[in-house]
């Protein structure tokens, strides 16, 4: 405090000197001190879930009779204040810090406390509002640090991911239906396969973000179920036993989504399963995300010395030594992003594997880790549909390569059979003709029926008539 006003505030171990215009007292001093690790602070989302919890347990208690209306109303003005970051610049504990997050949770009770008791004419100190005994009223870190975690991840997923993604498949379906006319080559293996749509694979890309959101529905269930109302080991030990119950309905109807006390708080307090699954569903959509922008960057390779099917948008300068040149930035944008999301997955992970006995000891790192994926996810997903997706153009190669692809010898093989229809694709490929060049030299089949096989359309749909296929 050299240097600086200050000001003595007390907790259960003595006195503390923080600075004089801080909201938080001395247990968030002691943490400060304590944990001088990184720049990471918790979110502010994180944060607005946490003020939440509070306001919503002073309305609770109050109702309850067990906290005096004029303090309760105090709680309630002050931790909509917190809610709506007026006092994010108080959250100075760092996420490295007790594996419970009590000292976040302190830091709450404390700046909503001073907070309260200065709505009420008191000064910062006063313990008008007391951080333990009234804005903590039933509730313990152990359960409201998992709770808040729970509710900040859910609403991200629902108001940023979510939206983004859906709007991201749109953006794949309308171009699916675009391209629908093109026909190409198919690609296995990084080889050339049988023909298929430009739009068949735009609407592969837009099934494997549908079926990501829908994932994200499952782990967004499980986000409902709130460990709130277990308070230290989960028996509810110094809680009304509706509490929780009534806590949760006003949290439903503040946040916009449900959520409900978990029937097992034995379990909800000591494991991060719940985060460990919706960190994994990240994960699953993240390396979705990876395919789709691997590829898009591919298609639009060149433009003369790659695949060159696609032109990506150019958004801005490629090169500070090649004039013209313009790369893919917003599909590695992306790709980067989803690198970081699997680190995080991996934080995540461990952090579930610290659950010892009644408590999970790693919540902090976990909540920062599950919330910053939800985050860049969302937002890398808005910049890659918006900026390059949307603008997306197919060239003439991709239908231009068609006839000289070699899998096209794959029509030929219900005509001729495949060891015969694999000798002329040899050929074509030595000598650098065509199928239907070789096949007019090697086989006995007419113009017409050639002309019939070999039509890129019939290899395209479902049915017997191409002929046998391989991997």
């Amino acid at each position: 405090m050299t240097g600086q006003k200050a000001r003595v505030e007390r907790d259960s171990m003595g006195s503390m000197e923080v600075p004089d215009g801080a909201y938080y007292g001395a247990s968030t001093q002691r943490a400060v001190l304590n944990f001088p690790i990184s720049r990471l602070r918790f979110s502010r989302r994180f944060i607005r879930a946490l003020a939440l919890i509070k306001l919503c347990a002073a309305r609770v208690n109050s109702g309850l009779g067990l906290l005096d209306r004029r303090i309760g109303e105090a709680i309630v003005k002050a931790a909509q204040e917190v809610a709506d970051d007026r006092f994010d610049d108080q959250f100075v504990v760092d996420i490295f810090q007790t594996g419970s997050g009590t000292s976040t949770n302190t830091n709450a009770n404390e700046v909503i406390a001073n907070r309260a008791g200065e709505l009420l004419g008191g000064a910062l100190g006063s313990r008008l509002v007391h951080p333990n005994d009234h804005v903590n009223l039933g509730q313990s870190s152990n359960d409201v640090i998992p709770t808040a975690i729970h509710l900040a991840a859910l609403t991200a997923i629902q108001e940023e991911l979510v939206p983004a993604l859906e709007a991201l498949g749109g953006s794949l379906k309308a171009k699916s239906e675009e391209f629908w006319g093109i026909i190409k080559t198919g690609r296995t293996h990084l080889q050339d396969a049988t023909p298929i749509r430009l739009g068949q694979e735009f609407l592969g890309y837009y099934g494997q973000v549908e079926r990501g959101v829908r994932r994200l529905a499952h782990a967004q269930e499980e986000l409902r179920e709130v460990a709130l109302g277990g308070t230290a080991v989960g028996t509810g030990v110094n809680t009304h036993p509706e509490f929780a119950q009534r806590v949760c309905h006003y949290l439903s109807e503040a946040l916009g989504v449900m959520v409900r006390e978990s029937d097992n708080h034995f379990q909800a307090q000591s494991t991060l399963d719940a985060m460990v699954e919706a960190s994994g569903v990240l994960r699953t959509v993240a390396i979705s995300l990876h395919k789709i922008a691997n590829d898009v960057r591919w298609l639009g390779s060149g433009p003369r010395a790659g695949l060159g099917e696609l032109v990506v948008p150019e958004v801005q300068p490629g090169s500070s030594i090649m004039p013209g040149k313009v790369n893919p930035v917003i599909p590695e944008s992306l790709i980067q992003v989803v690198a970081h999301v699997l680190g995080n997955d991996t934080a995540v992970a461990l952090a579930g594997q610290g659950g010892y006995f009644e408590l999970s000891t790693m919540m902090p790192v976990a909540a920062h880790n599950l919330l910053e994926s939800i985050e860049l996810l969302a937002a890398a997903v808005r910049s890659f549909d918006v900026r390059c997706v949307r603008g997306l153009a197919a060239t003439e190669k991709g239908p231009e390569m068609v006839e000289r692809g070699l899998m096209l010898g794959t029509a030929l093989a219900p005509a001729i059979g495949y060891d015969r229809a694999a000798e002329i694709a040899k050929e074509a490929a030595k000598t650098g003709r065509t199928i239907r060049e070789v096949a007019r030299e090697r086989t006995n089949l007419s113009p017409e029926e050639l002309g019939r096989l070999l039509q890129p359309e019939r290899m395209v749909e479902p049915g017997l008539g191409a002929g046998p296929g391989s991997g």
